[in-house]
């Protein structure tokens, strides 16, 4: 491969804002893996968000980008799964896996799509130091022809569009809206786009903590949320405390703290046959390894109020952000039903929007 811009790269990446600013180009914020693609002739190289190759986990799309894109190009772009019309995060998941086998039967049963949204290298010219609004256009030149499973995401400069668009798109399984400088040139591993993400609350209960890897200080807060059986579910963590409120929770938590599992909704946590029941802190496997996900278990008595996205089936898709303790909340009234639900949108058309 001798391209004019040679993996790895790290693609350009953004900050979070609360609105959408205005004067930019936007997209819709796809919830796939970030991937960049090398094309040069027959050979194609997908590269991850963190440089490293993805090629053998997508074999589908190895083949349908040599049909889809020019000879010699780079290309920045999200892999996706859409079932049921929205995008499904944990069946990327099921990709990375060591066994060829599982990975071309999943090809099969649960392809994946590539939405492109920059251009970064075409023929012998880098497109780096090109602005937006030129790598934009000359994207959309380059893969007038692309189909299906290869699409160009729907971009525009109008922010009342933008603004439709993170209203309606959550439910496809969007999440959010990306704002881009059309004057920008692409700034590798540089926080120069903005993205602003749904946000909500919910109140849940704290049900564990995990410890940090400093020392005896939580690291994390493990939130459960009730379904409709009566069953605690853990549906995520909350995890970003400064080191002074890391080590006042370890005395605030202490009242609550068990000597042991037993008795706890999640005792059974280390069992990986009984994860196939509800949802707990994960027991070790093959994509954590060795990590250790011990956790110190409370009685589920304390609730706290946090801000999460979006939802990923059962769980929250991202670490949730604490907002404060909720002590006239009562831990049964932590159900799913205070959840909101997007209305749903189908996937196929954000991709046919303009």
């Amino acid at each position: 491969m001798d391209l004019p811009v040679m993996p790895p790269v790290l693609p350009m990446l953004a900050k979070a804002a609360a609105r959408i600013p205005p004067g930019m180009q936007y997209e819709a914020k796809w919830d796939g893996f970030r991937a960049i693609v090398f094309r040069d002739g027959d050979e194609v190289e997908i590269g991850s968000r963190n440089g490293r190759p993805l090629t053998r986990y997508f074999p589908e799309l190895a083949e349908a980008l040599l049909r889809a894109l020019p000879p010699r190009c780079v290309v920045d772009g999200e892999i996706v799964i859409a079932l049921g019309g929205r995008l499904e995060f944990e069946a990327l998941l099921e990709r990375i896996h060591p066994a060829d086998s599982r990975v071309r039967m999943l090809a099969e049963r649960t392809p994946a799509s590539f939405v492109a949204f920059d251009l970064l290298a075409l023929g012998d010219s880098s497109l780096l130091e090109t602005p937006l609004r030129e790598r934009r256009a000359a994207l959309v030149e380059a893969l007038a022809g692309a189909r299906d499973p290869v699409f160009v995401a729907p971009a525009t400069t109008d922010v009342a569009v933008a603004e439709e668009w993170f209203r309606r798109y959550e439910g496809a399984g969007l999440d959010g809206v990306v704002a881009k400088p059309l004057d920008g040139a692409y700034r590798p591993d540089e926080r120069v786009m903005v993205k602003v993400k749904h946000e909500r609350t919910a109140d849940c209960v704290v049900a564990g903590y995990r410890l940090h890897k400093s020392g005896p200080v939580v690291g994390s807060l493990l939130l459960g949320l009730y379904d409709e059986s009566g069953r605690l579910q853990h549906v995520g963590v909350s995890a970003s405390f400064p080191m002074r409120r890391r080590e006042e929770l370890v005395t605030e938590l202490e009242p609550l703290r068990m000597e042991s599992v037993a008795g706890h909704p999640w005792e059974a946590w280390a069992d990986e046959e009984a994860h196939a029941g509800g949802r707990m802190p994960g027991a070790p496997s093959r994509w954590t390894g060795r990590k250790d996900l011990s956790w110190i278990p409370l009685r589920p008595e304390r609730v706290c109020e946090v801000a999460y996205d979006h939802m990923q089936g059962t769980r929250f898709r991202h670490t949730a952000r604490f907002r404060r303790w909720r002590p006239d909340r009562e831990p049964s009234g932590c159900t799913y039903a205070q959840l909101e639900e997007p209305v749903g949108y189908d996937l196929a058309d954000v991709l046919t929007s303009p």
